[in-house]
C-alpha cells in the first residue's frame, strides 16, 4: 500500500490555515517528499510524520515556496539521529542551491547525494518502485513526478510442479531473478503469471497545460496538480505567470483518465477553493480541492482503499 499525505497546499507564502507546498508519500518502510516549502516540518509534525525515514526529496524547481524548507528539515533529520545517506532530486543546478542553504545548515549526520535533472524525462529505481521525472512548463526549469509501483502477477503452483522446478528456487524465481541449473535457465516468466496493475500517483505544480504531463498522468491511482486559481477569470494571468487553472487541471485530469484528482497550491488570494468545485467537476467529476494533511492509503486493486 502507498500513504499520500498533502502536507502543504498553499503558493507563494504561507498563510496561518495553509502551510507551503510539499506532499509526503510512505511505501514499504521508505518515505518520499516532494517539494519542501516553508514550515513543511512544522505541518510533518502536525501530521505526526516522522522525516527520520524520508529517503529521498524530489523538488520540483528551485522556487522558495519548494526549496526554503530545507535547511530546517535537513536540521531536524540530524536532531533525530539520522545517519543514513539522503538523495536529492532536482532540476540542473540543485547541488549549488543546496549548498548555498546548506551554509545555515554545515554539519549533518548524514551524507547528501544530488540528482541532477537534465532531461526531458528521467527515470530513478528504487527497491520495490520507480520515480518518473518529466519536464514541465514554468518559467524556470520545472519538473513533474509519478511514483510507480509496479506488481508481478501471481506465483503459478502448477505450473513449478508441472515443470518439475526444485522448490528451493520457487522464491527466487518469484523475486525475478534467473537461474542457471546445469544446462537448464530458469526464468520467472516459467512460474509468474501475467503483471498485474500496480499504483501510480502522478504530482505537478507550478505549470502550464502540457502534453507531457497528460503522458505521465496516463491512468494514475491519484493525480495531484497544480491549481493556483479558481477563479474563471484568472485564465490571463494564468498563462502569464505560468501557471494554472482548476478548469486547465481538470481538463488534463481527464484526457489523462485518472481516476481521481486533488486541486493543490492555492494562491494566497483563493480563500475558499471549495467554492469553485462544482465547476470543476463538469469537467472531471472525481477533482477533489485538499486542505493540508489531506491523506490516502491507495491500495492495489484487490485490496481496500482507506482515506
Amino acid at each position: 500500500m502507498l500513504d499520500i499525505c498533502l502536507l502543504g497546499t498553499g503558493g507563494m507564502m504561507p498563510l496561518p490555515y495553509r502551510w507551503l507546498t510539499s506532499m509526503m508519500a510512505r511505501y514499504n518502510g521508505q518515505s518520499i517528499l516532494i517539494d519542501c516549502g516553508e514550515g513543511t516540518q512544522i505541518a510533518m509534525k502536525e501530521k505526526g510524520w516522522s522525516p527520520k525515514p524520508i529517503d529521498v526529496i524530489c523538488f520540483t524547481h528551485f522556487h522558495a515556496d519548494h526549496i526554503s524548507g530545507l535547511p530546517g528539515m535537513l536540521l531536524t533529520m540530524g536532531n533525530a539521529e539520522r545517519t543514513e545517506p539522503l538523495l536529492l532530486v532536482g532540476p540542473k543546478g540543485l547541488a549549488k542551491v543546496v549548498a548555498s542553504l546548506r551554509i545555515i545548515a554545515p554539519e549533518l549526520p548524514f551524507v547528501i547525494d544530488c540528482l541532477e535533472l537534465t532531461e526531458s524525462e528521467h527515470i530513478i529505481r528504487f527497491d520495490g518502485f520507480r520515480i518518473e521525472a518529466f519536464k514541465v512548463n514554468h518559467n524556470v526549469p520545472c519538473y513533474g513526478y509519478s511514483i510507480v509501483i509496479e506488481r508481478n502477477g501471481k506465483f503459478q503452483l502448477d505450473k513449478a510442479m508441472a515443470l518439475g522446478i526444485d522448490k528451493k528456487y520457487w522464491n527466487r524465481l518469484q523475486h525475478g531473478e534467473i537461474i542457471q541449473v546445469g544446462d537448464t535457465t530458469l526464468v520467472p516468466e516459467m512460474v509468474m503469471g501475467e503483471k498485474r496493475k500496480g499504483i501510480k500517483v502522478t504530482y505537478c505544480t507550478d505549470t502550464r497545460p502540457t502534453e507531457s504531463i497528460v503522458k505521465h498522468a496516463e491512468n494514475a491511482d491519484l493525480f495531484i496538480c497544480e491549481g493556483m486559481y479558481g477563479e474563471p477569470d484568472k485564465l490571463s494571468k494564468a498563462k502569464e505567470n505560468k501557471h494554472m487553472t482548476f478548469y486547465e487541471a481538470a481538463e488534463l485530469a481527464r484526457k489523462a483518465d485518472v481516476q481521481r484528482m486533488w486541486l493543490t497550491h492555492y494562491s494566497p488570494s483563493l480563500n475558499r477553493p471549495d467554492e469553485f468545485l462544482p465547476l470543476v467537476k463538469k469537467i472531471f467529476p472525481a477533482a477533489e480541492t485538499c486542505r493540508d494533511g489531506k491523506t490516502i492509503e491507495l491500495a492495489f486493486e484487490d485490496e481496500e482503499i482507506k482515506e
